[in-house]
């Protein structure tokens, strides 16, 4: 198996502007025209380590395509809201502190990629987590005549760069995002736009860093290798601009898709 920082150095490249949430989107919501109304990506797995801004990447993939992201957590609180009975059966596991199983979590998604907005395609958002639900998830297209096969998507950078990324990103109260390594705010520990106190979120820490990365390695280093022996899979430098990190990645689709053919 690689090392922590081969494995899990995955980033977005501007890592200091991630989205604070995830969210099932759709690319309506984005002012961009999409980049090439007659390719279809398909299914597109963007792999990076926690909250490192994968999602700022998803949403110019959404906005060039037209297709929705996809994430499992956003699933399970729809399921759980709206009463369906995967929803109850969830909540049932939720309400007691266990986690929800991959069979569960496997019925969402097959429940939401028969929605009408994934036909060209689709982001998928922590998932396929494990092995297990990256094989279910090949089936479960394939049994969709269809549907084109799942392309993964790493985003790498270094390790240290990684780190500095993360336990040196201050917040203000309004949700501006600054760094301590790249974007420093004028005076220490003050917001430059109202002069509020900026704070670090506890997650950001080097300890719970280290911890969270450790696993992200053991669970997504059988799923890049997965993609990998099967050729549906790259890796693109995320030590660029986005705009860069953007048209890697397009490009990377658009070669993958067309070895398929």
């Amino acid at each position: 198996m690689a090392s922590l920082p081969r494995v899990a150095a995955f980033v977005a490249a501007r890592a200091g502007r991630e989205l604070s949430t995830l969210t099932t989107s759709t690319a309506s919501e984005s002012e961009t025209a999409p980049a090439d109304k007659n390719f279809l990506p398909g299914p597109v797995l963007l792999l990076g380590a926690p909250g490192v801004g994968k999602g700022t990447q998803a949403k110019a993939l959404m906005a060039d395509y037209g297709i929705p992201q996809i994430s499992t957590g956003d699933i399970l609180r729809a399921n759980i809201s709206s009463g369906t009975p995967l929803g109850k059966m969830a909540k049932v596991l939720v309400d007691q502190g266990t986690l929800v199983s991959d069979d569960l979590v496997n019925q969402m998604v097959a429940e939401r990629l028969k929605q009408p907005d994934t036909t060209r395609g689709f982001i998928l958002d922590g998932f396929p987590r494990t092995l297990n639900q990256a094989t279910w998830l090949d089936a479960e297209l394939v049994a969709a005549a269809s549907a084109l096969p799942v392309i993964a998507i790493s985003i790498v950078v270094d390790y240290g760069q990684l780190l500095r990324r993360i336990t040196g990103r201050w917040i203000s109260p309004a949700g501006r995002i600054y760094n301590t390594y790249t974007n420093p705010p004028a005076i220490p520990g003050i917001c430059d736009i109202d002069g509020s106190q900026l704070i670090q979120r506890p997650d950001d820490s080097e300890v719970v860093f280290t911890e969270r990365m450790k696993t992200f390695e053991t669970q997504t280093a059988p799923v890049v290798e997965h993609y990998r022996n099967q050729h549906r899979f790259d890796e693109i430098n995320g030590d660029r601009t986005v705009e860069e990190v953007t048209a890697a990645i397009e490009v990377a689709l658009k070669r993958l898709r067309a070895s398929e053919s």
